[in-house]
């Protein structure tokens, strides 16, 4: 027997600088006659002192340039306040408007600018100055994960010599094993694909769909061994043939299935047709059949009709604001789906992925609390590529993106290397503080979990006037 070697998981980062640049928070605006006139109060008050003369109230550089304040390096500025603080007369701090632009009404410029940095630099974005935020909120913000258990210190997130599990299974398992006559398991041949991190790459927006940006997208899920959708006409038009690569089917592409020239690990109907979920199974029969399902009206009931007609996958798709057309925000609805199946015992047959409103790291551990096993990233990915929004960008097909011209695919697939490493450490740092060992544990354990509007209503419902929202 062969033996095997023990391989510890990990994922290389790399920084990799902006390839246009990329706007800073804030914007110095000095008034230059006022900055003449003080220069030159400074020159008859110092005369020959020209070290003072030529001093600049920036330690960041921003008036680094020989001529200073009156050519500012703007990106540079970090709103320390210190030269507005020393010369409120000639120069004010402001919020770049170049900055407000990056973003959406959901995806803001404070999500994008902390996307930037976690693709740039593969770290986790950490400030000194503290948390300075609200402690509650609407959407993910409503949700707090709990980390007061007292745990093991060797347990300790990235830091820690124990080794934190980020595998996660796609495929069916029975809930208990079942025996033939003869004492062997009945369900010996299952089926399931086994990832080293629970994310994986969904099919980008379309207006900056490009062979570039599919090669981007499927390197990069080679490199960090997870799984890149991509519809199977640019599968067809540009020849790619990788098994971790995931067709993205719908019921006029059938003929397109049986053109494909390798077997997929996995294939995603976009639309529940049984011929098309036959031919799938009968064209590769060792492939796992994963259908992708809107949050409707009436998902819940929709999860288990495809239970009974076979599907063990389902990819459930918010929109990118991470609402269903009723309004209804993807925390509340994950959790719906994941009770779905608890409450007829079924859990454990099936897996979960999901999609929408996933924008920051803390979202991706929140989300697999609720009940998903796996997450999918869809907008991320090209805002990790310094996309920016034109507009409001709300789903697939009618999101707007302004992309930069000739990116090179080298740096693109580190770019997305980059955020899948920043947000996989900070998934550790969450699964330490727990005392978890692997990510499985994390999935549905509602215990880990505090939600503003129950805690809310369960210390104020007592009191006169409170109405619960």
């Amino acid at each position: 027997m062969k033996r095997r070697n023990y391989r510890r998981y990990h994922i290389p980062t790399k920084q990799e600088e902006d390839i246009v640049p990329w706007p800073g928070r804030f914007r110095p605006k000095p008034k230059r006659l006022r900055l003449a006139i003080h220069i030159l109060k400074e020159i008859v008050r110092y005369r020959t002192n020209i070290k003072v003369i030529f001093s600049r109230p920036c330690i960041y550089g921003v008036y680094g340039r020989p001529v200073g304040g009156m050519a500012p390096r703007y990106d540079d500025c970090v709103g320390c306040l210190r030269c507005t603080t020393e010369h409120p007369d000639w120069v004010q701090v402001y919020r770049n408007p170049k900055f407000q632009r990056l973003g959406d009404s959901y995806l803001t410029a404070n999500y994008a600018d902390a996307i930037h940095y976690e693709s740039q630099t593969g770290r986790i974005p950490v400030k000194g100055a503290g948390y300075r935020g609200k402690f509650g909120g609407k959407a993910w913000d409503s949700m707090w994960t709990d980390m007061s258990e007292i745990v093991r210190p060797t347990r300790d997130g990235i830091h820690g010599r124990e080794f934190i599990s980020t595998v996660m299974d796609i495929g069916g398992k029975p809930s208990f094993l079942t025996f033939d006559e003869r004492g062997n398991p009945i369900h010996s041949n299952l089926h399931v694909i086994s990832i080293p991190l629970p994310i994986l790459l969904d099919v980008p927006p379309t207006s900056v769909a490009s062979k570039r940006l599919f090669d981007i997208i499927s390197q990069a899920a080679k490199e960090t061994e997870t799984l890149a959708m991509i519809p199977i006409t640019a599968i067809s038009e540009f020849g790619f043939q990788y098994d971790h690569i995931v067709p993205f089917v719908t019921k006029k592409e059938q003929d397109r299935l049986l053109e494909l020239t390798y077997e997929p690990r996995m294939i995603e109907l976009t639309d529940w047709d049984e011929k098309l979920h036959s031919l799938a199974q009968s064209r590769f029969p060792n492939t796992l059949i994963c259908l992708r399902l809107p949050f409707d009206s009436q998902f819940q009931e929709k999860l288990l009709q495809y239970f009974h007609s076979g599907i063990r996958v389902f990819h459930l798709v918010a929109d990118y604001h991470g609402q269903n057309k009723n309004g209804e925000f993807i925390l509340e609805l994950i959790r719906k789906a994941h009770q779905t199946f608890v409450d007829i015992g079924i859990r454990n047959e099936v897996t979960l992925l999901g999609s929408g409103g996933i924008i920051a790291a803390e979202h991706i551990p929140k989300a697999i609390i609720c009940g998903l096993d796996i997450v999918a990233l869809d907008i991320v990915l090209p805002v990790a590529l310094q996309a920016t929004m034109v507009g409001e960008c709300i789903d697939r097909d009618t999101c707007q993106l302004r992309f930069p011209k000739k990116v090179p695919v080298d740096w693109g697939v580190q770019r997305i290397e980059n955020l899948l490493a920043s947000w996989r450490d900070q998934m550790l740092e969450i699964l330490g503080a727990m005392g978890l060992r692997e990510v499985r544990r994390l999935r549905g354990e509602m215990g880990r979990a505090m939600f503003q509007k129950e805690l809310e209503y369960e210390a104020f419902r007592e009191v006169t006037g409170y109405v619960s929202k």
